[in-house]
Formats: structure tokens, sequence, C-alpha cells
């Protein structure tokens, strides 16, 4: 039995129709600051009725900020956090995806704590200052299932000047609450549907096979990626399968705890400044664009893991495998399932001269996860995973 570290302070009220149950809970605030998009999906399909009808009943005020894009900016950030204080507010509700709720974290940070929010992040040229007030207490609502953000402490926020992706959260970020609906997730289109999922499998792939992978990372990881990687592409050709829908989001929660007792490792690294510099690249995408190569990487490289690998193929629906590569098999079988096998770094302004700067970035702002990794990768590695991918 290894060491494992579990702590995962969220209440989750998870299944379809769970949102109807949140005006019965004890919420720790009066006034919310609901943190949505700047998109329209979540006002057209009315989830942020819903969400405002749940909190009222409930006794709680609400105000709105639509002002999150989808790679979370440090301006959204402080812009979030000074409407939260404008309107008085003593509670943050993150309703939308991932990018919602991991701004929604910062935010909840940044309205209680003076000064700029790259000040208190821990890599690349973030300041290193550890947050000297309680965050606002945070709800989390996902209309997606890919970052599992509702059950961990973690943030990722894009330095629009500098195109750098950093991790940001402490034992003091978990949401209190986190309402895991699936049917505010019919509506996602097919796309990023797979995207969102692949982002889900890849946290808990990556903890699979990370370092310090340990009995209660492996016990979550291998039920979220049988859960994602058996009924994605289900949810993907049909997304009013309901069934597919709530597996998919059990999936992505179950991550997002791989998280909190184990850790990803340096493929969520890489993929960092690849979205980083091209914020019109989804980071599922950029999952999505990497894996192939990365993966056969490690398995080429570190046959240790030749049984994790097996084991994974295995989660994902190859019950009779027995060599590591049947996982690479059964990845790309699923993304070609999900339309996303065929993605091009090209496709959304990436060049191939730009990736030495990625393997440069990738160290300085997420060197952690590079840890994290059972064989360590090299400079040299990460470039030749790049080139293998790029297209």
């Amino acid at each position: 039995m290894s060491y494992f570290n579990h702590y995962v302070p969220t209440r989750i009220l998870f299944g379809k129709g769970s949102l109807a149950k949140l005006r019965r809970q004890k919420l720790p605030g009066k006034k919310a600051l609901i943190v949505i998009s700047s998109g329209k999906s979540t006002r057209a399909n009315g989830y942020l009725t819903r969400v405002e009808e749940e909190l009222h009943a409930a006794g709680v005020e609400t105000a709105v900020f639509d002002g999150i894009l989808a790679n979370p900016t440090i301006e959204n950030v402080m812009s979030g956090a000074a409407a939260a204080r404008e309107n008085g507010c003593d509670l943050i509700v993150g309703l939308g995806g991932g990018s919602s709720i991991d701004a929604a974290k910062a935010i909840a940070a940044m309205a209680t704590n003076e000064g700029h929010y790259w000040n208190y992040v821990y890599g690349g040229t973030g300041g290193a200052q550890r947050l000297k007030k309680m965050p606002l207490p945070l709800v989390a609502i996902p209309t997606t299932a890919g970052t599992g953000s509702e059950s961990d402490n973690w943030a990722v926020i894009s330095n629009e000047d500098t195109g750098e992706k950093v991790v940001f959260g402490n034992n003091n970020t978990f949401p209190v609450l986190a309402v895991v609906d699936s049917d505010l997730m019919m509506t996602v289109p097919p796309q990023f549907t797979a995207f969102q999922g692949f982002d889900a499998l890849f946290h808990s792939t990556e903890g699979y096979i990370a370092k310090d992978a340990n009995p209660m990372s492996d016990m979550f990881a291998l039920k979220a990626i049988e859960s994602v990687g058996r009924n994605l592409a289900a949810a993907y050709a049909d997304g009013s399968n309901e069934e597919a829908r709530e597996k998919v989001a059990f999936g992505s929660t179950l991550s997002g705890m791989v998280m909190c007792v184990g850790t990803t490792t340096s493929e969520h690294a890489l993929e960092h400044p690849m979205s980083g510099h091209h914020p019109n690249l989804p980071h599922g995408a950029g999952l999505i664009m990497i894996s192939e190569a990365y993966y056969t990487h490690f398995i080429k490289a570190a046959p240790e893991l030749a049984q994790r690998f097996v084991d994974m193929a295995r989660a994902m629906g190859k019950t009779e495998a027995t060599e590591p590569m049947e996982f690479v098999e059964a990845l790309v079988e699923l993304q070609k399932a999900c339309g996303v096998h065929e993605l091009k770094m090209s496709d959304y302004g990436i060049t191939r001269d730009e990736l030495p700067l990625f393997v440069k970035d990738a160290w300085e702002t997420t060197k952690p996860l590079f840890d994290a990794d059972l064989l360590p990768l090299s400079n040299e590695d990460c470039l030749a995973i790049y080139e293998a991918a790029y297209r």
C-alpha cells in the first residue's frame, strides 16, 4: 500500500435533477455572484434562470458576471473580483464549463485579497505570494463534463501578456458544494462534448501512470476511465442519451478527485503552452492532438508501466487486452468515433517553429507536472512528442 493524502471537502449533489435540491442546502452566504461565460448558451438554455430561482428560494440574492472566456484570463479574474466587491457578494457560484468554475475559484480568492492576481501564482512569472485572507465560499454547478473542476481545488488561468497558462489553488479554493446535474449537459454540441470528455479522460489516464499513483487515486482513475471511455462516443453521437451523459459526468467528477489524491502529469504541462499562446484552441482539443504521441512515448520508454497501460485498455473496453499499445489503439478508436482524430495544430495557428518555445514554457510554468512523471522527460523528448503530433 502506498502513501496517499485524501482531502476532498466538497459536498457533491450528483445525478439527474439534482439542481432542484439546491434550494434545500444550507448555503454559506446571502448574496451570490454567479460567474458564467461570455457566450450565450447559459442564458439561452435557461440554466442561469434555473440557478437564480434555486438561490432565491434558498434566500440568497444574486448578481451576474458574464465575462469569462474559454481560456479564462487575468482580466476576467480581476473584473469578476471587482464585481463581487461592488455588489457586496459573500458567495461565488461558478456556473458553466471548467473555464467558468476555474475562474470562479480565482475570483473568490481575489474578492477578498488585495493586489494583482498574478502576484499569487506559483510558476512562471507569478509572484508566489500567499493569500492573506480566506477566499469567498464557492458553489460549483457544471454544465459540461470535462475538467472535474467541481471536485478539485485547482484553477488554470492564462496571462494574456506572456502566453503563460498556470495552475492556481490551495486547500481553501475547493468548492464547498458542487451540483452535478446531467440535465444541464444535454445541450453541449458534439465537438465540445468530445473535447471536454477527453480532458476528463486524460486527467485519469495521467493520474494512473503518475509516479505517485496510489490505491486511492487508482480506484478513482480506473472507474473514471471506464465511465468516460465506454460512454463518450454515445454522448457524442446522441446528446440526448441520458445514460451516456450521466456516466461521462460521473467520470469527470471522479477525475477531479484523481487530481486531489494523485496528480496529472506532463501531458497537461505540454498542452498548456499550446492554448496559452493560442487561446482559440480548446484545452481538450490540444490534449487530443498530443495524446497518441505522448502515450506511445511512455509505452516505449517505460516498460514498468506496461501493466498499467493494459489496465487502462481493459477499462476502456478492450477487456481481453494483453499489450500496452492496445491502450493507444483504444484511444485512437475513441477519437475516431468522436470525430476528433484528425485535429491539426496548424488549423489553430500553431506553427512548427513555436514548438521549442512550448517546451521552454511548459517547464517554466508547470514543472511539478513533469516531476510527477514516473520516467523523466528531457527537453528533447518533449520536442519529439510535439513533432510527432504536429500536423
